[in-house]
């Protein structure tokens, strides 16, 4: 202790220096706007890097996982080929194909998970693709087997997703083979596992193991998605409709890779739907 306090008062002068440094800094940055958002860009430029360094082991304790994963949806884009190959019908068997109108419509921007929470009140991811990639604000994020989210926000290198696992995230969804829509929901959940889906008309009959996919209407996701499997019914909501309990197809808890969507006839849509309503 005696040495301690002898090595502090020997060179007090270089830690009043330091202190007195440190709290100038603070003051310009809190005080001067530019350098605060300098300040800001470049701690999340160097947060992003950080992320990308961990997620690096992360990925590759998890190859044999990843591999098995990609070999699925490789399987599964081989049917689906086959099945647009050989049919021009807007659905297939119990699930929903796109049209072919919508052929050629999307782009699917590949992107690592590179930070990922679960167990917040309303958790969000980080990718390491941004606004060079040609990834934009309210795009959405699909994984190998279902819905991620929608992008939030956008930096040059990065970019930060609102996972389906927030209570601000809703999503038009539709019930297998059938022309009933819904919206999935987080909400408050605490089961990474699991969402709601909500407004189903009371007097729609719905069986536990039914097939959700996306519904094409929430400008986010192309139709046909799938998004899970309820597995639980006749949630009483109130008024003439129900809730559906369903089991997430995107397992969030080990999540690596993305595909972030882009709609190329998603400004052309916004003009319209623009003008329509100025005309209105």
């Amino acid at each position: 202790m005696r040495n301690l306090w002898l090595f502090l008062r020997r060179y007090n002068a270089f830690f009043w220096f330091i202190l007195f440094f440190g709290f100038s800094l603070f003051l310009i940055i809190t005080n001067n706007s530019f350098q605060r958002n300098s300040v800001l860009n470049s701690s999340n430029s160097v947060i992003g890097n950080l992320y990308a360094k961990v997620n690096s082991w992360k990925s590759y304790l998890h190859l044999g996982e990843t591999n098995d994963a990609l070999s699925k949806e490789n399987a599964q884009l081989r049917k689906d080929l086959q099945a647009y190959k050989s049919t021009d019908s807007i659905k297939i068997g119990p699930v929903p194909v796109m049209d072919s109108s919508e052929f050629g419509r999307y782009q699917f921007i590949i992107a690592n998970v590179i930070n990922n929470s679960i167990h917040q009140k309303a958790n969000t991811i980080t990718l390491d693709r941004g606004s060079k990639d040609g990834i934009e604000k309210g795009m959405g994020v699909i994984a190998p087997n279902g819905v991620v989210g929608i992008v939030l926000n956008v930096s040059p290198n990065f970019s930060t997703v609102q996972s389906l696992l927030h209570p601000d995230t809703r999503i038009s969804v539709t019930l297998g083979r059938s022309e009933i829509f819904g919206s999935l929901v987080w909400g408050n959940n605490i089961d990474y596992r699991a969402a709601t889906v909500k407004e189903i008309p009371n007097h729609i009959k719905v069986n536990k193991g039914d097939k959700v996919y996306t519904s094409g209407y929430s400008g986010h996701f192309p139709k046909g998605i799938f998004v899970g499997t309820v597995i639980q019914t006749g949630i009483s909501s109130g008024d003439a409709f129900l809730d559906l309990r369903i089991l997430l197809s995107t397992n969030f808890s080990n999540l690596q890779h993305v595909y972030v969507v882009k709609d190329l006839l998603s400004n052309e849509l916004k003009t319209l739907e623009e003008s329509t309503k100025d005309n209105g």
